[in-house]
């Protein structure tokens, strides 16, 4: 079985938005966090890693969730890394309260890619073997993220910040563009109970990008969304949404 790795953090304020819930850049951000811990105490680092040529990126997230961390909560995270195939890799991870109910899940998928030629490449055995993950030969696929049919659109500038070491736009950052665009009276209003993105191309410095968005109310609250440059598409997701309950 995959080996587990846990470590504990509690939600600080900054990682929060005006609701006083997690924002999904600062979730993603602790769960890499969580399995860049795992890798460097099973020697394979990103130092590591590099002496192959490769880097890890990550093409895929699914998210479930059963409750927004709050801020001063303190959670566990785990992560697993449960499954690879020749060029796929499929890790998961848990938060859970201090009680140990789980608050979400994420099931994400990474690929290892050329640094030189930006291509995606096969997995080394060398570099997966201490996770002890299952080796299968299927490539899992998430559900079908549906198509924008009659949307609007926001432009963005990608800025130095928004830049990771790997000189591309942080993953993370996607969510930015994504949420923003729902506005301040929807995201105060509802709370989001599933998400599944696909990250299709890198996105530079000093692009504008176009964050097209819609909302779909024929079967629950669902939000559609792609990032483009042009006709290009970049990445796209799709969040079902849930009305907030009013507290008393």
């Amino acid at each position: 079985m995959a080996v587990k790795y846990s470590r504990n953090h509690e939600v600080a304020y900054y990682e929060c938005d005006v609701n006083q819930t997690m924002t999904f850049p600062a979730m993603i951000g602790v769960a890499i966090k969580t399995s860049e811990e795992q890798s460097d105490a099973l020697n394979r680092s990103a130092e590591f890693i590099h002496r192959f040529g490769l880097t890890w990126v990550i093409t895929n997230y699914h998210f479930q969730i059963q409750r927004l961390p709050k801020v001063g909560e303190k959670i566990q995270i785990t992560t697993q890394a449960m499954e690879y195939n020749k060029y796929f890799c499929y890790r998961n991870f848990w938060f859970h309260d201090e009680e140990g109910n789980e608050l979400l899940m994420i099931e994400s998928v990474f690929v290892l890619m050329d640094i030189e030629n930006r291509k995606m490449a096969s997995v080394p055995e060398e570099i997966i073997a201490p996770f002890e993950s299952e080796k299968i030969k299927r490539i899992k696929r998430f559900k079908a993220i549906p198509k924008i049919s009659d949307g609007k659109s926001l432009p963005y500038r990608v800025r130095f910040y928004d830049i990771d070491s790997n000189q591309h736009v942080n993953n993370a950052m996607y969510f930015n563009w994504m949420i923003d665009v729902l506005g301040f009276d929807f995201l105060t209003t509802h709370v989001p109970y599933e998400v599944n993105i696909r990250f299709d191309k890198e996105v530079e410095y000093g692009n504008e990008v176009m964050s097209h968005f819609e909302i779909v109310t024929d079967n629950g609250i669902e939000s559609r969304h792609e990032i483009r440059i042009g006709e290009q598409l970049y990445c796209e997701a799709n969040i079902l949404w849930q009305t907030k309950e009013v507290e008393k």
